[in-house]
């Protein structure tokens, strides 16, 4: 599944029509015939997934179905060329010293054969196709699997006549870019060649909130060395900037830290899954959509799981244009793998296809060998059961990362995530929090959320916690009378063992016992948002020592009660607006230092951040019980902490009381910061006002506006609009409103509700009235 095949067709082809015939065994089928043959390896599933190149998610898992797809998913073609084509091209770029841009173009040329051989398939663990593997199948190839998206630069354009057996001649292989050619004479019969150009004066691409990403147009042709028309060409979108992965060692541990055109950076991220368990169904349009959520959320990365797909051009190509990173797994997940053949050949030539494949994206920041799979062999019991068994560790200390260094030197590479670089996994915990990437899963398993303070990571690249999906999703596919937390088929869309326990026990401790459904709805959606932005704001009060937070997961493929911020619906979840709030570029959060709360000032932006923060511990009612005002003076990308008055932090009634801080507009440029709020108990112990809100509707273009207006502290005010009409979507959410304050929401609708319904009680929520009476749903 994860690369391309081509056939030399020409024996197999007839004057008039042809018919092509693709028989298919059964994916589960031949992964159990492997198993038998191979031997059993561990892996977390109820089918051996790792025994089969095949989507490991295809099988199932904790937040998708258990349907293994089969059939051509990518577009079959039948290619005619002459003479020579271009078999692989591979654009190393690269900017020096003196910002000046450089491409090193790597180009893998093959010769028209003179004979026809017979069909066959590209075998020896050489890639097919685009890869750059000059595994020559001769002229009339027929093509399918990835070399469609894989490879422009297979794409060959039709001859006007079958080949011939005239022995190879000279080549002339050209590149431009950015107004700049240069071109190398390939000698007769040689398969490889190789230009570097300088280019002067290029712009820098960045990522998202660094700066801009410009994109230089890339052309590459391969002529007769005489000159004569084009035999083949290939284009691409590069784009220059450095991008490397510090692990210098400190004296705390090992760093794991992006570093972009020099410049260090925190990854605000989340993982990435299929957008859809069929993968046919995902257009470029719906990507456009998701990569569009994740950048209005402030993120700057997203990380390719390996349990997936190495993902579409489109998805590349987009990341590229609005300058989203990609740290790209290889498609190993969760498992121990065998590292005999047929595995072993089809593993090289799939990474040798994919390394030569995304090579020329700018977006493309790190290379990982799997996920948690040198965790799996270190903690969960997979030495007694292998018997001495290979399980995969050299793909990710041997063959992966020398494809790598020789393909595409330009990016960094890391064994596994968690990973801890450097250091050996029989000595240093592969999840060590001191050294490189961590996977922080005790929490939604066993702790409760506030338990990720327990641990600074130098880069947590794994965290998150479950709820359902909105009720708009939920309505399109779960039909039970009543519907509850535990009807039958709500219950077959809850995936993860004992999900609905983990839920429970997961607010438990923070919010009262909902009576009724859409009370548990809603408890369930604002602890998961609560949960991971509590983990968020602690790692990034960490910047430097913690570089990175890449929540799981941003998407789903199905309609599940899962860890993602958007479900299967396009719909964002309450997640989603608190992972804008804790990735916004200024974050004030309160944070523990020493044992004692403290104000840290996140800056993640070019500009300083000075100005002031009104501090005010206050009655619920309103009443003012203490003041101060904390300067305010950031470096651009730093984090500053200041101590809090113990007047701000001593309540006489801990039940009623709130501190809120709250910037001042800042006389430099840049985006201001949201409020914080920092209460001094729980919400199932606090004397909240049950309805403390007025609000009215207005009619806009577009939808309506909802002006709230709180008499009473409140908190995480929500407008569940998506109960009213599937297309409604609110601006923000999550907002906190100490007494006397306004606040408006927009909600973009094609509907036409009653005003009153905008703000009843099963749309216009808060934490507030979880702890009154529940409401029917």
């Amino acid at each position: 599944m994860h690369r391309s095949y081509r056939f030399d067709a020409r024996a197999a082809l007839r004057g008039g029509a042809n018919r092509l015939t693709v028989s298919f065994r059964s994916a589960l089928e031949y992964a159990e015939e492997m198993e038998r043959r191979l031997g059993a390896r561990p892996h977390v599933n109820a089918h051996p997934f790792n025994m089969i190149r095949k989507m490991a998610c295809s099988f199932g898992w904790d937040w998708g179905p258990d349907l293994q797809t089969a059939g051509i998913w990518q577009p079959v073609r039948l290619e005619r060329w002459t003479t020579a084509r271009l078999a692989g091209v591979r654009p190393l770029v690269t900017v020096g010293e003196d910002g000046a841009g450089r491409v090193e173009l790597h180009a893998t040329v093959e010769h028209a054969g003179p004979h026809p051989g017979s069909a066959r398939a590209a075998t020896g663990g050489r890639p097919a196709g685009p890869a750059g593997s000059g595994d020559a199948t001769g002229a009339g190839a027929a093509s399918a699997g990835t070399a469609a998206s894989a490879g422009d630069a297979a794409a060959a354009s039709p001859a006007a006549a079958p080949p011939g057996d005239a022995p190879p001649a000279d080549l002339l292989l050209t590149v431009t870019v950015a107004g700049r050619e240069g071109g190398v004479r390939v000698p007769a019969g040689a398969t490889e060649a190789v230009i570097t150009l300088d280019v002067p004066d290029i712009r820098l691409w960045w990522p998202a909130g660094h700066g801009e990403q410009p994109l230089y147009a890339l052309g590459v042709e391969l002529r007769p060395g005489d000159g004569g028309p084009v035999l083949d060409s290939a284009a691409h979108r590069v784009g220059f900037r450095t991008i490397t992965v510090d692990t210098t060692p400190d004296d705390i541990g090992t760093p794991f830290t992006l570093v972009v055109n020099g410049r260090p950076l925190f990854a605000k991220g989340a993982n990435w899954i299929p957008d859809d368990h069929f993968l046919t169904r995902v257009t470029r349009e719906r990507l456009d959509r998701r990569i569009g959520q994740a950048l209005g959320a402030h993120m700057n990365l997203l990380r390719v799981w390996g349990g997936g797909r190495y993902e579409s051009e489109d998805f590349y190509d987009l990341c590229d244009e609005r300058g989203v990173l990609v740290w790209q797994d290889f498609a190993f997940a969760c498992a121990s793998y065998p590292e005999e053949e047929p595995l072993w050949s089809e593993v090289e030539a799939e990474a040798r296809e994919q390394v030569t494949r995304l090579s020329p994206h700018p977006s493309l920041a790190l290379w990982n060998g799997a996920n948690e799979n040198l965790w799996g062999h270190r903690d969960w019991g997979w030495p007694e059961r292998l018997q001495g068994r290979t399980w995969g560790l050299r793909y990710y200390t041997e063959l992966l990362p020398a494809i790598v260094a020789g393909l595409d030197p330009t990016r960094g590479y890391a064994a596994n995530s968690p990973y801890s670089p450097g250091l050996p996994p029989d000595e240093v915990h592969p999840n060590d929090a001191d050294h490189g990437t961590r996977h922080e899963w005790r929490v939604w398993n066993e702790l409760d959320y506030t338990a990720y303070r327990d641990h600074i990571p130098r880069f947590c690249s794994e965290f998150g916690f479950q709820a359902p999906p909105t009720t708009a999703t939920l309505a399109d596919w779960i039909h039970d009378e009543p519907l509850t937390a535990t009807s039958p088929a709500f219950l077959l869309h809850q995936k993860a063992e004992d999900g609905h326990g983990k839920l429970e026990r997961g607010y438990a401790p923070h919010l009262p016992r909902p009576a009724g459904f859409a009370d548990w709805h809603w408890t369930t959606q604002l602890n998961q948002a609560r949960a991971v932005a509590f983990g968020v704001e602690h790692f990034r009060s960490w910047w430097p020592r913690t570089a990175g937070s890449v929540v799981w997961q941003l998407n789903d493929c199905w309609p599940v009660t899962s860890w993602a911020a958007i479900d299967s619906g396009e719909r964002p979840k309450p997640l989603w607006y608190a992972l804008r709030h804790a990735y916004a570029p200024r974050l004030l959060t309160v944070q523990p230092r020493d044992g004692v709360p403290v104000l840290a000032a996140v800056n993640d932006t070019d500009e300083p951040w000075t100005g002031a923060v009104a501090a005010v511990r206050q009655a619920f009612d309103g009443t003012v019980l203490a003041t101060a005002t904390i300067e305010l003076d950031v470096a651009p990308r730093a984090v500053a902490t200041h101590r809090l008055a113990p007047s701000l932090l001593t309540p006489a009634d801990p039940t009623q009381e709130v501190l809120v801080l709250t910037p001042t507009p800042t006389p430099t440029p840049g985006p201001g910061a949201a409020r914080a709020v920092h209460l001094f108990a729980e919400d199932r112990e606090l004397a909240y006002a049950p309805d403390p809100l007025t609000a009215r509707v207005t009619p806009v273009p577009g939808g309506y506006r909802i002006d709230v207006r709180a008499a009473s502290f409140a908190r995480d005010i929500a407008v569940l609009a998506d109960r009213l009409a599937p297309d409604a979507v609110v601006d923000d959410m999550l907002v906190s409103l100490p007494a006397g304050e306004r606040h408006s929401f927009t909600v973009r609708t094609a509907a036409r509700p009653a005003p009153e319904q905008l703000t009843g009680a099963l749309v216009l929520r808060t934490a507030n009235a979880l702890c009154a009476p529940a409401v029917s749903s």
